[in-house]
């Protein structure tokens, strides 16, 4: 066994990009088609939306976006989360600080700030931009209106990307600001992990190390982490983490036992955190009329939970 770190190789921080990005093959072939383009100067077809619930790595995806532009292309990237700026004025200021446009453009703009359409515009006169707003969802009504305005100018004949990511509330928040841009741009969500992506999740990065895995302790681990990402990268570092102290070249079905109940503590804890914000959000009677519908139906239709009222879910139920 090869220890190439001591905190191991899986990463489930919400915010961190695990060792092995699996199941996200879609997703990433679209990215780099669209920065190919962005790289020849053409302009991207759409904005684009990333969406999933907590736990399935949609800040983490963004991620992998970041480092793929900067790493193999020449498109400039932007990452930024509605936290930093409050304002269409401190978006720009980000984008462009005053140092910049008062010496490229002193002559046509004087002492005033340009907004953020000529932001954006001055931005990719100089390189192709990829602009990454994370947690979307909780963007400033204004501000976000103007985003979008701009974004559309800009994009309609420069190289230019703006990317949304957020939670599956995204649409509700965006729909807001302008009722055409949810339909109008490329929707990616980001969801579970099948089986195969949960497995190859699991067992590459384990192998990076020299640590097998039998047949049997995958097919368990695949069960247990039900393709949430989050869950993998916690039983990966839990049976990482056994078979370092145990001095284990190969994981078992016993090994993965053994760590069931470090893995159950955190599981309820991610779990309580999901409540709180559920509670915060005052949707717990929504979420348990979902819970109710699937006691007994593995499946419910788009419309079914698109609709989200919870006597909708009852009458569902007994069918």
């Amino acid at each position: 066994m090869r220890i190439e770190t001591r905190e191991g190789p899986f990463r489930p921080g919400p915010d961190l990009r695990p060792p092995h990005l699996a199941g996200r093959e879609e997703q990433q072939d679209y990215f780099g088609r669209l920065f190919f383009d962005l790289d020849r100067g053409r302009p991207a077809p759409s904005e684009v939306i990333l969406y999933g619930p907590p736990g399935c790595g949609v800040t983490a995806f963004l991620g992998w976006v970041s480092e793929e532009a900067r790493a193999s292309t020449g498109v400039e990237v932007e990452t930024l989360t509605p936290a930093e700026f409050d304002s269409s004025a401190a978006l720009v200021e980000l984008l462009l600080p005053a140092s910049s446009w008062k010496t490229a453009r002193d002559r046509a703009w004087g002492p005033v700030a340009p907004d953020l359409t000529r932001a954006l515009d001055l931005r990719v006169s100089r390189k192709p931009l990829a602009l990454l707003i994370d947690e979307a969802q909780t963007i400033d009504r204004k501000t976000g209106c103007a985003l979008l305005n701009a974004a559309q100018q800009v994009g309609s004949s420069a190289p230019f990307l703006l990317a949304l990511a957020g939670a599956p509330n995204l649409r509700a928040h965006l729909s807001t600001m302008g009722a055409s841009f949810w339909n109008r741009s490329e929707k990616l969500r980001i969801g579970r992990l099948d089986d195969r992506a949960t497995a190859e999740a699991i067992r590459k990065p384990l192998e990076a190390e020299d640590l097998a895995i039998t047949d049997e302790a995958l097919e368990h681990l695949v069960r247990a982490s039900h393709g949430y990402p989050f869950f993998v990268q916690r039983w990966g570092r839990a049976v990482w983490a056994h078979a370092v102290r145990a001095s284990r070249r190969e994981i078992t079905s016993e090994d993965v036992r053994a760590c069931r109940a470090v893995f159950d503590r955190q599981r309820e804890d991610y779990y309580a955190d999901r409540y709180r914000e559920l509670k915060e959000l005052k949707l717990l009677q929504t979420a348990r009329a979902v819970a109710e519908a699937f006691r007994s139906r593995p499946v419910l239709s788009d419309s079914e939970l698109g609709g989200g009222h919870p006597a909708r879910f009852r009458r569902g139920r007994r069918r």
